[in-house]
């Protein structure tokens, strides 16, 4: 079957979907799980609800698990092949050149908060399962579309459904790169947390989410420090502004699992206020995070050799009158001494006073490349790009394949393309979504068309 020749037809239908789907902004405000009608938000039920009447109007079968999931499915038979995609997104920070959830369409590529991470891939995850059932490839397995609505954020929504529905046998997240991902890092925050008041510290405030790399730290002072501050500005080549007592810097955003594709802007600020101030907040950075992407000035730096090096995000600061935290994202592989690194951080804390708080531990999740759901999901790729040079991957990015006992993330990012996932102007290409359209539905023939 040309999967590619029969993709081409559905370019349109993909995207008037993704584009109604990016312009909802599927931003978690605050999870209330006892609001039954929209635990996420009403943007985010208003997206899990397009897909879903999407899909029963042509025809699949749905299920919507008190509005933390749902799922398309086809296909008959006991096992289930589970397609795993996210509905929820992070949020715009940065500049964007087009408003980030506009979906504005420029040069065959559709620029919105999304667009890779994760609604452009789950709609077109989407549309290979239509291909599939409009060529009435016969299928011995069920075929499902989970669509997650709290990826980004804790995951509840497919912890909410696994509670009710079946764990597939099988699956892939449309949520990452080709050629394939086979493994990824574990993953656990921690806050380093106090009390102390200061006399140069008003207030400090940064960042919003664990896997972002900040790009914006605001300060406000007690002292005069103007003429300091533009001079740090100008000797470092920041980006920065002072309004009265509000001292502002800007760096870069990037996804916690890549922090040094990012700058960050509490350690921007943190090389300033170092300067001007003994309190222990600052001085914790400066010590045990400023400029280390890899846990090296904590003790805990780990390398494998297939997982590669630990990475830690310094992702939060907040210094308010009632108290001070500094939050921080870790990503580990295998062989890592966990225990061991959560005493180190504990002892580093102590030397200023500070107390630690842990924020769950997500276990690495590793499928062997030899495993034969690889091989198919490999064999798919090569066949429409001829790519049989590019390794498969592992990732420290975490995606909903861990969720499974058996799951690998599979694309969409194409080997050498710019991954803006988690930072301004994210886009798709449209003509490789329709690539990677034919990848999944040659994925999905030989995984649930033939009995196994």
């Amino acid at each position: 079957m040309d999967w590619l020749a029969i993709a081409k037809k559905y370019e349109k239908e993909y995207i008037d979907l993704v584009t109604e789907l990016l312009q909802i902004p599927t931003v978690l405000d605050r999870y209330d799980p006892n609001n039954a009608e929209t635990p996420f938000g009403e943007h985010i039920r208003h997206a899990l609800d397009l897909m879903l009447d999407k899909a029963e109007f042509d025809g699949f079968k749905t299920e919507d698990i008190d509005h933390y999931a749902g799922h398309v499915e086809m296909g008959e038979g006991r096992e289930i092949l589970g397609i795993l995609g996210h509905l929820d997104v992070v949020p715009a920070g940065g500049k964007w050149t087009n408003p980030p959830f506009s979906a504005t369409l420029k040069d065959g590529k559709i620029y919105a908060r999304g667009a890779m991470d994760d609604k452009g891939p789950t709609v077109v995850a989407y549309l290979a399962m239509k291909m599939v059932r409009d060529m009435q490839i016969p299928l011995y397995r069920r075929v499902r579309l989970i669509l997650g609505c709290d990826e980004e954020s804790g995951m509840r929504g497919i912890a909410r459904y696994l509670e009710f529905e079946s764990m597939p046998d099988i699956g892939f997240a449309p949520d990452a790169e080709f050629p394939l991902i086979y493994a990824e890092k574990g993953i656990f925050s921690f806050d380093v947390t106090g009390t102390v008041a200061d006399d140069v510290l008003v207030s400090l405030q940064a960042g919003e989410r664990y896997n972002i790399v900040p790009d914006k730290c605001v300060a406000v002072l007690a002292k005069d420090l103007h003429k300091e501050f533009h001079l740090y500005l100008e000797q470092g080549g920041y980006t920065g502004s002072v309004d009265n007592d509000t001292y502002t810097i800007f760096g870069k955003n990037a996804h916690a699992a890549w922090p040094h594709l990012g700058i960050n802007a509490i350690f921007l600020m943190a090389g300033f206020l170092k300067r001007h101030t003994n309190h222990p907040l600052v001085q914790f950075i400066a010590n045990y995070l400023e400029n280390d992407h890899y846990g090296k000035k904590l003790g805990i730096d780990h390398f494998d050799p297939e997982m590669k090096e630990l990475t830690i995000n310094t992702a939060l600061v907040s210094f308010t009158n009632e108290g001070f935290m500094v939050g921080c994202n870790i990503r580990y592989p295998k062989g890592y001494d966990f225990e061991g690194g959560l005493k180190k951080i504990t002892a580093a804390a102590k030397e200023f006073g500070l107390q630690t708080t842990w924020h769950g531990n997500s276990p690495y999740h590793y499928i062997s490349p030899k495993d034969p759901l690889v091989s198919v999901l490999h064999d798919a790729y090569v066949k429409y790009t001829g790519d049989e040079t590019t390794p498969l991957l592992t990732i420290g990015g975490g995606t909903y394949a861990r969720q499974l006992k058996k799951a690998v993330a599979f694309g969409p990012g194409f080997p050498g393309k710019e991954d803006l996932a988690h930072q301004p102007d994210e886009y798709l290409d449209i003509e490789e979504m329709i690539l990677t359209a034919a990848i999944y539905a040659e994925a999905i023939e030989k995984l649930a068309g033939r009995s196994r």
